[in-house]
C-alpha cells in the first residue's frame, strides 16, 4: 500500500508531525539552535493568516504600527508579575560591539551596555512607555493598535511551529478609559480569533477564561481559544488579556478624566502566532501529509500537465493555460481562486505525491486525452483515504469551471464539520474524582511532553469549586504528575454544577482538563 509518508499518526504522532512539516515543505531547522526557516509554502499559509486577521483588526478599528525589538531591562522590571512569568525565557543583550582577542571574536569588554536590553518576548512594557506619552486626556482614548512582529522566548525544547526560540506573531495592545470599555475589547478580540480560526482554518475551538494559575503574567483576566488536535491534546490557539491598570500604573499611563480627576488607563493585549500552522497540521493532516482548508491554501488548485517531450505538449500546455485563465475568473470563499500550473521536470506521479503531501485542495491532472476531449481530471485532497488509492473525478472543462467554486466551498465546510464531530466525540463529562481522572488519562506520556500519545482519550469537562491557596498548590502538583492542565472555563456554562472533581465540594464552574502542547 503506497502512502506519501513513512510514518503514520497511529504509530508515532510526534514523528508524523515532524515528517509532515518537512515533506510538505513548510519549514526546517535553521543553523541557529531552536529557530526555524519557514519555507515559501509554509510562509504562504502564514501570509493568508495575516491577511485574514489584519482585515478583521482594521474592521474593528485597530491600526498597525511597530515598536523596537529591544526592551530596556528596567521596563520589564517595573512589572513584577510580568518579569517573573518570562524571566527564564528572556534573551539578553549586554554588549554593543565585538573585538578580536587572541584570534577570536568576543564581546568587547569595553563595549558593555550601561543597561542590558531584552530581546522582545512580548511588548506590553515598551508599548506602555509610548502610551504614557500619547495619553493626557480621556479624549485621547481608546488607543487601538496592533503590530506584526517576531518575538524571542528562549525555549530549551523546541518543535517547529509549536515551540521555537523565535517565532512570528501579532500582538494587539489597547488603552481605555475604564474597565467596561477595556473588558469589552478583550471579549471582542477573543471572538475575532474564534470566528477566524473556525471559519478560515476550519479548526473548531472552545472559548473560555483561563484559571488564575494559568493567566498571562500581570493580567486580571485571560481568555483563550482551545483547539483539539487529532491525538486528543489541546492547543492554545490564541489569547486575549484584560490587564486592568497594572501595566498603566507601572508605566505611568495617566489621563485627565471628564470629571477633572487623574486616572490610570485600563489596558488589554491579545495575540496569535505561527503556532496556528502547527494546529492546522494536527487538526487536518492525514497519513499522506497535510490537508489544507481551501481558505488557507496558497494555491487552491494546481494543474499538472502530463508532458511527454513531444510536439503535442504545446497543445496540452495551451489547454492548461486556457483552463487556468477561466478558473482565475471564478471565486470561492469571497475571493478569486488561486491556481497555478506545475511545469517542473518531474513525472506526473511524482508531482501528484508532492502535491498530496503539501495539501493542495484540488490537484488537476491533464493529459492528451483530457485536452483533446475538453475534460478535467481532478483529485480532492479533503478526503481521508485510510490507505485506499485516491480516486480522481472527471468532468468536462465547462462543468468543472462552473462547479469549482462550490466544490471548494464544500471542502471548507466539510473539513470544519469533520473536526467538530471529532472534538465533540472526545470530550467527556462523566469523570468523577481523582481516581477516575487518573484512570482516564492513564500513564504519563514520558519526558517528551510533545511526544506520542496514542492512548490519549481526549478532554475532560468537569465541575470545580475554584480552590485557592495551599489547596490549589496541591491540586497543581497532582495535575503536573499526570501532565495535564486546566485549559479554560468555557464561556458556555450549565445552570447547575456537579461536585468539584478535585475536592468533592459544591461546584461553581465547569472547566476543561487535558494534556496539551
Amino acid at each position: 500500500m503506497q502512502r506519501a509518508l513513512k510514518t503514520s499518526r497511529a504509530a508515532n504522532f510526534s514523528a508524523w508531525y515532524q515528517e509532515v512539516v518537512r515533506e510538505a515543505d513548510l519549514a526546517e531547522n535553521s543553523a541557529v539552535r531552536g529557530c526555524m526557516v519557514i519555507r515559501p509554502w509554509g510562509y504562504g499559509i502564514w501570509e493568508l493568516i495575516q491577511q485574514g486577521l489584519d482585515r478583521r483588526f482594521k474592521e474593528t478599528g485597530h491600526e498597525n504600527c511597530y515598536f523596537p525589538l529591544f526592551i530596556p531591562l528596567s521596563f520589564i522590571a517595573k512589572e513584577a508579575e510580568h518579569v517573573e512569568g518570562f524571566a527564564k525565557e528572556m534573551a539578553v543583550v549586554t554588549h554593543h560591539r565585538l573585538k578580536k582577542i587572541n584570534g577570536e571574536l568576543v564581546p568587547d569588554p569595553d563595549a558593555e551596555l550601561t543597561e542590558p536590553l531584552i530581546v522582545r518576548p512580548t511588548s506590553e512594557t515598551i508599548i506602555g512607555d509610548s502610551f504614557r506619552n500619547w495619553v493626557s486626556s480621556y479624549r485621547d482614548l481608546p488607543i487601538l493598535i496592533n503590530q506584526w512582529a517576531n518575538v524571542v522566548r528562549w525555549e530549551m525544547r523546541t518543535r517547529l511551529f509549536l515551540r521555537t526560540a523565535e517565532f512570528l506573531w501579532q500582538e494587539g495592545h489597547t488603552a481605555h478609559v475604564d474597565r467596561d470599555d477595556a473588558f469589552a475589547e478583550t471579549m471582542r478580540m477573543v471572538e475575532v480569533y474564534r470566528e477566524f480560526v473556525e471559519t478560515v482554518m476550519a479548526m473548531p475551538v472552545v472559548v473560555g477564561e483561563k484559571t488564575a494559575n494559568e493567566r498571562f503574567p500581570g493580567a486580571d483576566n485571560t481568555y483563550s481559544i482551545e483547539a483539539m488536535m487529532q491525538d486528543g491534546k489541546a492547543l492554545q490557539a490564541g489569547t486575549s488579556h484584560y490587564l486592568g491598570t497594572h501595566f498603566a500604573e507601572a508605566q505611568n499611563i495617566k489621563f485627565q478624566a471628564a470629571d477633572g480627576t487623574e486616572k490610570h488607563a485600563h489596558t488589554t493585549s491579545w495575540g496569535v502566532s505561527t503556532r496556528l500552522i502547527g494546529g492546522l497540521i494536527m487538526t487536518h493532516g492525514d497519513d499522506d501529509g497535510l490537508r489544507l482548508p481551501p481558505a488557507l491554501a496558497p494555491k487552491q488548485i494546481i494543474i499538472v500537465p502530463r508532458l511527454r517531450n513531444e510536439p503535442a505538449d504545446a497543445d496540452l500546455l495551451k489547454y492548461c493555460n486556457e483552463l487556468q485563465a477561466e478558473l482565475r475568473k471564478q471565486t470561492t470563499l469571497g475571493a478569486p481562486i488561486r491556481v497555478s500550473i506545475d511545469t517542473k521536470d518531474k513525472n506526473a506521479s511524482q508531482k501528484r505525491w508532492d502535491l498530496v503531501r503539501r495539501g493542495v485542495p484540488l490537484i488537476v491532472e491533464i493529459g492528451g486525452r483530457e485536452a483533446s476531449g475538453g475534460q478535467v481530471s481532478y483529485l480532492r485532497r479533503d478526503k481521508l483515504y485510510n490507505g485506499e488509492k485516491a480516486q480522481s473525478t472527471v468532468l468536462t472543462k465547462d462543468e468543472f469551471v462552473a462547479q469549482v467554486g462550490g466544490i471548494l466551498d464544500a471542502m471548507q465546510n466539510g473539513m470544519l464539520l469533520e473536526a467538530r464531530e471529532r472534538m465533540a466525540s472526545r470530550i467527556t463529562d462523566s469523570v468523577k474524582g481523582w481516581d477516575e481522572l487518573k484512570a482516564h488519562f492513564g500513564a504519563s506520556v514520558g519526558d517528551d511532553e510533545d511526544g506520542p500519545s496514542t492512548d490519549n482519550p481526549g478532554w475532560v469537562r468537569a465541575s470545580w469549586c475554584r480552590p485557592d491557596g495551599d489547596e490549589m498548590v496541591k491540586i497543581e502538583a497532582q495535575l503536573a504528575q499526570l501532565k495535564i492542565t486546566i485549559r479554560n472555563a468555557p464561556l458556555t456554562q450549565p445552570k447547575t454544577f456537579k461536585p468539584c472533581i478535585f475536592t468533592g465540594k459544591p461546584g461553581v464552574e465547569e472547566i476543561l482538563i487535558a494534556r496539551s502542547y
